[in-house]
């Protein structure tokens, strides 16, 4: 178990990121967990649950928050992620504010900055400048400085790169001093708190996320039905054999058509790259059994949104 050294005073907090969507908050937050427990995508709107990702240090614990990007809603599960996000503001000890190197701050972030500093008036704010492995040197400083004019000169601004690893021992090094004197909230070694379900959904969200187009993305939504780990006879010697039976929801028949592919084979690879996620989450081999329907308009239906875990 970590311990601190005798005279050091052990911190720990809460860490929320914000940002438009896909600034890197989910890719950072799995960065400086040092294993996936959040999502990425390079398309908006791919978080959609509070997700807690914990950093253990000898000095300290933080507990990163990686919420859906705050965003102006158009359906009502836009709204719901929305009203998320701001509840998260006023739970948390520290807000990061992520503006990627590569795009240039807009209405967008001062927005969200202003969301920001209406919710949570007396939580601490970090500027984050993600993806500068992206940009040149001289584009980073710029960035560095937009970043700093906006927030004031009484906040500090943070270059990282979650991909290459850049800076992320000093963005940790800066959240412990922004934490306060606290205990350790969670067993030392533990890195979320999300249940095993909730992360094969995620998982398997993301696989059928990749290269499909704009409209889909919204509209899926993954369930998972039943896991039921296999009996196996006393001389099998294998690994355990669990299997997942999960439906992926979209809202229209061409959707659907998306999904399963020509003759079943786009979610064929959506079932191979979700399993082996999957098989790493729970350890186990696993048989993974794939459904797609359709519930037409479910962003915008409050009982689905319920059986939807929204």
């Amino acid at each position: 178990m970590n311990q601190p050294a005798p005279d050091v005073e052990f911190r720990s907090g809460f860490v929320c990121f914000v940002g438009r969507p896909n600034t890197g908050k989910s890719t950072l937050t799995n960065s400086l967990v040092g294993e996936k427990i959040a999502i990425t995508s390079n398309r908006p709107q791919t978080t959609r649950h509070t997700i807690r990702g914990i950093v253990n240090r000898p000095d300290a614990q933080l507990i990163l928050v990686d919420t859906p990007g705050l965003h102006r809603p158009r359906t009502l599960l836009g709204q719901r992620l929305n009203d998320l996000v701001r509840d998260t503001y006023s739970e948390v000890d520290v807000i990061g504010l992520c503006i990627p190197a590569d795009e240039a701050i807009g209405p967008g972030d001062r927005w969200i900055l202003d969301q920001v500093t209406r919710m949570a008036a007396r939580t601490p704010v970090l500027g984050i400048v993600t993806k500068i492995d992206r940009v040149t040197p001289d584009r980073v400083a710029a960035q560095l400085l937009a970043l700093s004019t906006l927030l004031g000169p009484d906040r500090d601004v943070v270059p990282v790169s979650a991909s290459s690893g850049q800076q992320l021992e000093i963005l940790t090094d800066v959240l412990v001093s922004m934490a306060e004197p606290g205990p350790m909230f969670y067993p030392d070694g533990e890195l979320t708190d999300e249940p095993e379900q909730v992360l094969m959904a995620e998982f398997i969200r993301e696989a059928a996320l990749e290269g499909v187009r704009d409209e889909l993305p919204h509209s899926l939504a993954v369930v998972i039905e039943e896991v039921i780990p296999r009996d196996r006879d006393e001389h099998d010697d294998r690994a355990p054999l669990v299997d997942v039976h999960a439906i992926l929801f979209v809202e229209r028949d061409s959707q659907k058509g998306i999904i399963i592919g020509k003759k079943g084979a786009r979610l064929k690879q959506v079932g191979t790259a979700a399993r082996s996620q999957i098989e790493r989450l729970l350890g186990c081999r696993v048989y993974l059994d794939l459904h797609v329907k359709v519930a037409k308009d479910w962003q915008r239906d409050p009982k689905q949104l319920r059986r939807m875990g929204f």
